[in-house]
């Protein structure tokens, strides 16, 4: 059993940014689809701008987020900061805002789960 929190921090400005996404798309994925493991997959810093791209239906990468969706959320503060919080509130993610606005790292080291980030 493995505990994961897949942090996106990647904007969506370069091919090397949409490399990050799928790749942590596909790990949030593998660990959703094992028994036992929790994942997390969270979109924080310039990541959280990947939020109206992946709820495009004819985006390249949709369908492979609609895999993993109920694992997912976004930091409430970048939400705002990078100017795609109505995005987020009518996809219906949740937001994390555990630590003056952000997602809580500690929190998640705390309950043990590994740290990945892309």
């Amino acid at each position: 059993m493995a505990n994961a929190a897949i942090v996106v921090l990647a904007g969506n400005e370069s091919h090397a940014d949409y490399g990050r996404l799928a790749n942590a798309l596909e790990a949030a994925k593998e660990f959703a689809e094992t028994d036992g493991d929790d994942v997390k997959l969270i979109f924080d810093g310039a990541g959280v701008q990947w939020v109206p791209e992946l709820e495009d239906p004819d985006s390249d990468y949709h369908d492979l987020f609609e895999a993993v969706r109920d694992h997912a959320a976004v930091c409430d503060f970048c939400a705002s900061a990078f100017d795609v919080a109505e995005a987020v509130d009518e996809s219906g993610l949740t937001t994390l805002a555990e630590y003056d606005g952000h997602p809580s790292i500690r929190d998640l080291v705390a309950d043990e789960y590994e740290i990945i980030t892309f």
